[in-house]
């Protein structure tokens, strides 16, 4: 049994993504006509058909923030952090956090509004879509005890989108070392970027070399491929497919959620 059942509430959890609109600051927010108000109503309609359909729990992310800072302004952290507030009384499962892509904003989030897990690229350095991509998880780590975060629970992805390690190193190798070295609640194996379907194969392959570790197919999950993952991974992340008609950039769809949950309950069963 894992931290999931503990945390989560099951084995095989389905973490489901509510993706946040741009916000105040990032470039596709049209000041004059956006507004907070906007952005909080439209994570309360998600989140509300994300529950609805069944998921164990949800984690919010400023996925419209793009494209996105390794560095991330405050603002973001401001504005995400008011809008879990607006929706406190609202989220009726566990939730996470994840702001792209800074691992102590993440933390600091996880602070102020109770989040339970987050998910980040914690270690390596990478040649990404973002530029020279470096990480610091000594330096996060400590940050972490710092802010009294030692029982958010940590989500490494180890396989970033859009992205590439500087170093020659199988999959294998860094899952290892990453355990060894830095002893992570669960690690996220992804493909190239939102909605790509994550290779069960390399799945398998760090599930394989690290089996006393939760692993999280963290991409790409949908309704045909679910039991062939979770047949590997001990849970998965899930944003794109719950959204109408599959599209990242849409509302998402309780009935797409619902069926999705339906089939996972009776693999677990």
């Amino acid at each position: 049994m894992s931290w999931l059942k503990e945390v989560i509430g099951t084995e095989k959890a389905i973490i489901a993504m509510c993706h946040l609109m741009p916000l105040p600051g990032d470039p596709y927010f049209k000041n004059g006509e956006d507004s907070m108000e906007q952005v909080i109503e439209w994570a309360r309609k998600d989140l509300k058909a994300l529950q609805d359909g069944g998921v164990d729990a949800v984690m919010f992310s400023n996925e419209f923030s793009l494209p996105y800072l390794t560095n991330v302004e405050p603002v973001t952290v401001a504005c995400m952090a008011r809008i879990i507030g607006e929706l406190k009384n609202d989220i009726e499962v566990p939730f996470g956090v994840n702001v792209l892509w800074d691992a102590n904003r993440s933390l600091d989030l996880a602070v102020a509004t109770g989040a339970r897990f987050v998910r980040e690229i914690f270690t390596g350095v990478y040649a990404s879509d973002f530029g020279m991509w470096n990480t610091n998880v000594g330096k996060t780590i400590r940050h972490q005890h710092e802010i009294g975060a030692q029982n958010v629970k940590l989500l490494f992805n180890i396989l970033p989108e859009a992205a590439r390690y500087l170093a020659d190193r199988d999959i294998e190798e860094v899952a290892k070392s990453t355990v060894f070295n830095n002893r992570p609640d669960a690690l996220c194996v992804s493909g190239l970027t939102a909605g790509a379907i994550t290779d069960a194969q390399i799945l398998k392959r760090v599930k394989d070399v690290v089996p006393d570790t939760v692993v999280l197919a963290n991409t790409g999950v949908r309704y045909e491929n679910v039991e062939q993952q979770l047949a590997v991974a001990d849970g998965a992340v899930v944003g794109t497919t719950f959204k109408y008609d599959g599209v990242f950039e849409n509302h998402v769809d309780q009935s797409r959620v619902k069926q999705f949950m339906d089939k996972v309950k009776s693999i677990r069963n």
